[in-house]
């Protein structure tokens, strides 16, 4: 495997665990839908969390929040309520970007929840 996607495995390991910490219940990992992919799928409270995890070794080109564009949020919106489809869902959904930067020997996790709302 390449380089760059074992280090984007490794980030998605981290938000897993740190999200896990929070008292949230992972579902899903690496979900497809076609060609869309929702990395991580749980369960906070009363909603289902579509989260999308960046992960990078410097802030250079800006946080690792900022690659999610709107096409990025669009085709996470297609893929969520193509899963809530499948599952039959009735809670309501929420999208989360955990941020993560490994730089230095440190790592540090910005969890932006309600990172963006669909819209129609």
């Amino acid at each position: 495997m390449a380089e760059h996607l074992d280090f984007g495995k490794q980030g998605e390991e981290t938000a897993k665990n740190f999200l896990a910490g929070k008292g949230y219940k992972i579902l899903d990992t690496n979900w497809r839908f076609g060609k869309m992919e929702v990395d991580i799928i749980a369960t906070d409270k009363n909603f289902v969390v579509f989260i999308e995890v960046k992960t990078r070794s410097s802030t250079v080109y800006g946080e690792p929040e900022v690659a999610v564009t709107r096409d990025k949020q669009r085709f996470l919106i297609r893929a969520a309520d193509a899963y809530i489809q499948k599952k039959g869902l009735t809670s309501e959904a929420r999208f989360d970007i955990v941020s993560i930067v490994v730089a230095h020997g440190k790592t540090t996790i910005n969890h932006i929840e309600d990172a963006f709302y669909p819209t129609l």
